[in-house]
């Protein structure tokens, strides 16, 4: 019997599980899936829950269920490369013949004292939760500061102003304007959004500091009741641990095949890996069915092929509340309405298990 052990059940872990529990899986082999949770958390999402416009079963999607499947809920307290054994908190456990690490990425907080501590999250089902707890039992007229004014910051506000009108709401990010790896365009259009929407943009900012309930800006303190982190992320704390190779957030360098270079029957996949491209569900996506071929051909003894095809992504879509959105298709920059649409197709299709 050889294990296939899977760290995470994320955007890449499950995409690598749907194409290799195929017909053509040697009957030696047997999956295993590790998660904290007991379905899949669509983590692209979590700005809704904490917003408090889309309910917690909104945002979960059910492990596939196969008998060549089995899934082990804990979690990891580390992985020995050399002796092939994952590591659980609890003191289980487990041994692999290929591993992939798809455990996904944690808040940077780029060492500002009080980030860490006095701030919300949205990197986790628990932390989201959390949030939303705090956001939404605030008095009207409460502030909430968002810090980070990439794509996770800009749908969080946006949803948030549809679902507490009442609240006072700013985006603080240290750009010249919000969603800076998006075109001028897009750029533009969201930051109009907010201004008719009356939330507060505040840009070239350098937190320096937090307090509770107070965001320090160039030094100058910015007082808040709830303070929400959306400003960079970083590879999974384990990932990072490694006596391997990684990049400056802790991604793991990997070889053409997505196989960290002195370990091949360890593969790294998602916001873990370090890759020229933007973290995102698509991409890990994209990068786990590239990963899932590999895997068979191991399994099958197979040699690789001479190199794998160029991720090319389809497009990129973010959504302003309900209604609007904005997105990138091809070299094409939308606004408005079809975007959002686009987004809302997207989802529906991958809760429904369509790709």
């Amino acid at each position: 019997m050889k294990r296939l052990v899977i760290l995470g059940g994320g955007y890449g872990g499950l995409r690598i599980i749907e194409r290799i529990l195929s017909p053509d899986l040697p009957d030696d082999v047997f999956v295993t899936l590790v998660d904290r949770m007991p379905f899949h958390g669509l983590k692209t999402e979590y700005y809704a829950l904490a917003a408090g416009t889309e309910p917690e079963m909104a945002v979960r999607v059910a492990f596939p269920s196969d008998p060549r499947l089995t899934i082990k809920y804990g979690e990891v307290a580390g992985v020995n490369l050399d002796e092939q054994i994952v590591n659980f908190d609890n003191g289980d456990t487990l041994s692999y013949d290929w591993l992939v690490l798809a455990l996904g990425c944690e808040d940077r907080y780029h060492d500002i004292p009080g980030a860490e501590e006095f701030t919300n999250s949205i990197q986790t089902m628990a932390a989201t939760r959390n949030t939303y707890a705090a956001i939404n039992n605030l008095n009207p007229y409460s502030m909430v500061t968002i810090v980070g004014g990439g794509l996770s910051g800009v749908e969080l506000a946006s949803e948030l102003r549809e679902s507490r009108a009442d609240l006072n709401i700013r985006i603080v990010d240290r750009g010249e304007s919000i969603l800076s790896p998006f075109s001028k365009k897009l750029q533009e259009y969201a930051s109009q959004w907010f201004i008719e929407h009356d939330v507060q943009l505040v840009s070239m900012a350098n937190v320096n500091r937090v307090e509770p309930g107070v965001v320090y800006n160039h030094n100058e303190p910015v007082e808040s009741d709830v303070i929400v982190w959306t400003a960079g992320i970083q590879a999974n704390r384990i990932v990072r641990g490694l006596p391997i190779e990684t990049d400056n957030i802790g991604r793991a360098k990997l070889n053409a095949y997505h196989q960290v270079p002195n370990y091949p029957n360890v593969y790294v996949v998602g916001d873990c890996a370090s890759l020229p491209y933007a973290p995102s569900a698509q991409t890990a996506e994209l990068q786990g069915e590239q990963i899932a071929l590999m895997l068979k051909k191991d399994m099958k003894g197979e040699e690789y092929p001479a190199s794998l095809p160029v991720i090319k992504h389809k497009g990129m879509f973010g959504s302003l509340g309900k209604k609007e959105g904005f997105g990138v298709l091809g070299k094409v920059s939308l606004v408005g309405q079809m975007p959002r649409v686009i987004k809302s197709g997207i989802l529906w299709m991958y809760k429904k298990h369509l790709g």
